[in-house]
């Protein structure tokens, strides 16, 4: 009878239009999946997602039921259990393509980091949710960063390039909802820039040296950024200039506190020595798959196959698709990697535009439904989890997609809940049970710290 009482009240409270959309996300994903690898693998994949699906399944119930306001108070436990599960996947886990994140338990295997990024966004919101009214001090932005890196450290360690991505615009949204000044940020996401934008122009221009040597303009910007000296020449000159800048706002009468050119100039120093540490931290196949995207035709054999040929996948879809199972880049296998990182390809050929946008249409209610949770959260505590998870989820889908249409870098990240994966899988059911816990808890007065929505 108890059971039954249960069941009945998660059914009374649960966000069914969330629900529905998730339903129709997996419907498709299954379908795609079994389309893309039923010729080659039979049921194999398929069987592994459904497992994956049973247990992120059960997960979501659990998470649904449990009062999400909890994990404000076990923050430290979570945080410590998320190092231990990525230290532990570097002393046991196995190595696949050259990354040792792995634990193998024979039929299945699972990989940490997945889980590890759902407990980052509970242990960040935690942090600013208590610390809140200290926004705008900068070692508020610094212990918050602490906490990101304890992370982004041992899965650089395995190393997990793509698995890192997702954290960044996780915690810059979360501290632009807490109130951090809007300056500090921007300092964060130009170090960012300069630390992997550096390695990577540097790249893309010797590629597309290779390819045309005979072009004037590439062969002056190749030794342009060949040149050491010329790089340390033009970092004094943009020092010089900030504080020229900053002398005239002075002069202009105009109140400049000296900390932000103070800042402002190291984070551009650290971005650029930080460039040389992701440089060496990413192998030459790695750094071709994240430019390659600007021109394919610099590496047409190589890391440039894979977004010509999801190009040609999706184009020959057009409107209405070429029927389900009829796909020839699909089901002739010219679609590399099209059950994971390029199922959205697979969507776009024997879809076509049609259920490409119905796709995203469902993709879109869930993202929406996940901010309207957190508008509608009982505290800011579960306010923040909400966004952090709908910014996951924007996050992934933002680039997969972009980068199966040509217009983002290949980064190897999947499109959740619909590309192949059981680990992915399993960590989206209980960020979605998280969802349904705030949802169903709305209502239920813990306490408050600030109010963000």
């Amino acid at each position: 009878m108890q059971e039954k009482n249960f069941f009945y009240r998660l059914a009374l409270n649960i966000d069914w239009i969330l629900l529905l959309s998730l339903i129709a996300i997996l419907a498709i994903g299954f379908l795609s999946i079994y389309s893309a690898t039923y010729s080659y693998y039979g049921l194999k994949y398929v069987s592994v997602q459904t497992l994956a699906l049973g247990i992120g399944f059960v997960l979501m119930l659990i998470l649904s039921s449990f009062n999400y306001q909890h994990y404000e108070q076990m923050d430290k436990i979570i945080y410590v259990l998320s190092l231990l599960l990525l230290i532990s996947v570097l002393i046991l886990g196995m190595t696949v393509r050259g990354t040792k994140g792995w634990f193998n338990f024979g039929f299945v295997s699972f990989q940490p980091v997945e889980i590890a990024k759902i407990m980052y966004i509970l242990i960040l919101a935690a942090f600013l949710n208590k610390n809140g009214k200290d926004a705008k001090k900068f070692q508020f932005l610094f212990y918050a960063f602490l906490l990101l890196l304890g992370h982004l450290f041992l899965i650089m360690l395995q190393p997990d390039f793509s698995s890192t991505l997702s954290y960044f615009p996780v915690t810059l949204v979360l501290l632009y909802f807490i109130g951090v000044e809007p300056f500090y940020l921007f300092c964060i996401l130009l170090f960012g820039s300069l630390a992997a934008g550096i390695p990577l122009i540097s790249t893309f221009f010797k590629l597309q040296y290779n390819l045309d040597r005979n072009a004037n303009f590439i062969i002056h910007i190749y030794s342009f950024i060949k040149d050491g000296y010329v790089w340390l020449f033009c970092i004094i000159a943009v020092l010089l200039a900030i504080a020229a800048l900053w002398w005239l706002l002075i002069k202009l009468k105009m109140r400049v506190p000296i900390i932000y050119p103070i800042i402002l100039c190291a984070c551009i120093i650290l971005g650029c020595v930080s460039s040389i540490a992701v440089e060496k931290s990413l192998k030459e196949y790695q750094r071709k798959r994240l430019v390659v995207f600007l021109n394919p035709k610099i590496d047409s054999r190589g890391a440039g196959y894979n977004i010509i040929q999801s190009k040609i996948a999706i184009g020959s879809g057009k409107i209405i698709g070429k029927g389900y199972q009829k796909g020839t880049q699909t089901q002739l296998g010219f679609l590399p990697e099209q059950h994971t990182d390029f199922i959205f390809s697979v969507i776009g050929e024997e879809g076509g535009w049609l259920i490409s946008q119905l796709t995203l249409l469902f993709y879109f209610l869930l993202i929406w439904r996940a901010m309207s949770i957190a508008r509608d959260s009982r505290d800011s505590y579960g306010s923040l989890v909400a966004t952090g998870i709908a910014t996951m989820f924007s996050f992934y889908a933002f680039i997969n997609i972009g980068m199966v249409m040509g217009m983002m870098p290949v980064t190897g990240i999947p499109l959740l809940l619909l590309s192949y994966g059981g680990s992915s899988m399993v960590s989206s059911m209980c960020a979605i049970g998280i969802l349904n816990s705030i949802h169903i808890h709305r209502h239920t007065y813990y306490k408050t710290s600030i109010e963000i929505f």
